[in-house]
């Protein structure tokens, strides 16, 4: 593999790749991950930057992210005030980022770096993102079956045919960044967003390593999230300039139900079976479709005003930036 960069950023000593690598309590996986990557890459002959996203850690991760920095010139820490989540962990990354290309990781070490050049290739050759696939995943069954429905949902609503939306392992050209607007916890839905702006897409199967160190950070709580993010991304993406279709849709179905409901209880009326006024399903059924139509009413329309009037930087909190000093054993560090 031959990746070039352009004459612009060599001049500039711009590196070629940039890698955005949040985590959360990962003490003992981020020298070994940093290692890895700097072994694939120099016998690659790729120049590149390390973005470590510290998103609350608990442990000793900043202390060992902190001496990375004091080591390594193209490696840079942001530590977040608090646990912000993976979407602005990523987002502020990102605009850290000064690479051609972007690759995203997970931190614990699941994700190989020995893919990395397949990624480049992939992208040298033209596509704008590259997914990886973990083809033989090493995760519980409760991580597995809730992905598949949650790819196989996506999939149909976007009419993409990717199998691992959920893969951290990615890698961008920054124009297709630079086009994202990541909150809340969207970041699942990367892909799909920038399939609807027209950018090109393919997936690579992946190694997947068994987790060494550590337990993963997410739960069955985020299928919830992930449905609620799939309504957003989906009527921002494809409903933003006509939301009448999608609410339109809502009433319709309502009105139909309503009246099904209705009718039924005129036909018992009708047939003698007594008054209706009083029957607890008239009742709960209006108000079941009253209350929940205003709520997810209000739910969509405020995801099209957040999605549109969010600034980047209310999404999170920086503490501060640690980045390289020549001076031997001392890191600078940037106030926000």
């Amino acid at each position: 593999m031959s990746f070039e960069p352009s004459r612009k950023n060599f001049e500039k000593s711009i590196p070629q790749v940039s890698f955005i690598i949040p985590f959360l309590d990962e003490e003992n996986t981020l020298n070994i991950l940093r290692h890895q990557i700097h072994t694939v890459l120099s016998e690659q002959q790729v120049s590149y930057e390390i973005i470590f996203v510290n998103d609350g850690s608990k442990d000793s991760s900043e202390a060992v992210c902190r001496a990375l920095v004091n080591d390594h010139s193209n490696v840079k820490l942001i530590n977040f005030r608090s646990n912000f989540g993976k979407s602005a962990a990523l987002s502020a990354g990102f605009g850290e980022a000064r690479g051609e290309i972007i690759i995203t990781m997970d931190a614990d070490l699941q994700d190989d770096p020995i893919e990395i050049p397949r990624f480049l290739s992939a992208i040298e050759e033209g596509v704008d993102v590259v997914c990886g696939w973990k083809k033989v995943r090493h995760d519980p069954l409760g991580k597995t079956m809730p992905s598949k429905l949650f790819n196989a949902v996506v999939n149909k609503t976007f009419g993409l045919k990717l199998r691992d939306h959920n893969c951290g392992f990615k890698a961008y050209r920054s124009e297709a960044i630079k086009s994202l607007n990541l909150y809340g916890e969207l970041h699942r839905f990367i892909p799909a967003l920038l399939h609807n702006r027209g950018f090109a897409l393919c997936e690579l199967p992946v190694q997947h390593q068994p987790r060494k160190f550590g337990v993963s950070k997410f739960g069955a709580g985020r299928l919830i999230k992930g449905a609620l993010d799939l309504m957003t991304v989906a009527l921002t993406t494809r409903y933003a300039s006509r939301p009448l279709h999608i609410f339109g849709a809502l009433g319709l179905i309502m009105i139909l139900i309503g009246g099904l409901s209705l009718s039924y209880l005129a036909g018992i009326w009708v047939l003698g079976g007594g008054p209706i006024g009083d029957r607890p399903l008239l009742l709960f059924g209006m108000l079941l479709m009253l209350f929940g139509g205003q709520l997810i009413g209000t739910g969509l329309i405020a995801e099209i005003i957040l999605s549109r009037s969010m600034d980047e930087r209310s999404k999170y909190e920086i503490r501060d930036i640690v980045v390289y000093n020549r001076e031997p054993m001392a890191a600078l560090v940037q106030k926000n």
